[in-house]
């Protein structure tokens, strides 16, 4: 119980010292969702939102942005090219209601965060 405390009280700290102002888009678009985890190339969150429209949107953002390279909705798998960065977006029903979204971003085998939370955000809003 305490160690749960204690990392939602440090967590949106940390978030803010690695990342900068984007951390505070994407804490504010998912607030709603009810947290988020993020590591050094990878951010997760669980969405209340349809899996169809988090699919729609993840399609049509990843499309606007770069060029697919896989993608299976019944896996819930897009593999992606978008400036210069490889891209993997997993989503997983968790319920009929829940979807769990994944978007992991590596750039010249380096982790770049700053991209998978510009795109989550961007499907967040594109899933209406």
């Amino acid at each position: 119980m305490k160690r749960t405390a204690l990392f939602y009280f440090l967590f949106p700290f940390f978030i803010l010292s690695i990342c900068g102002c984007v951390a505070l888009v994407v804490g504010g678009t998912v607030g709603a969702l009810g947290g988020h985890a993020a590591s050094k190339d990878m951010i997760q969150a669980d969405s209340d939102k349809p899996y169809d429209q988090l699919w729609n949107g993840a399609l049509n953002v990843s499309r606007m942005r770069g060029t697919i390279r896989q993608e299976d909705a019944a896996k819930g798998y897009i593999e992606a090219d978008i400036e210069k960065t490889k891209v993997w977006i997993r989503m997983v029903r968790l319920t009929q209601a829940t979807t769990r979204m994944r978007i992991s971003c590596r750039r010249y085998h380096l982790p770049n965060l700053e991209l998978a939370q510009d795109l989550f955000v961007k499907i967040m809003e594109e899933a209406k």
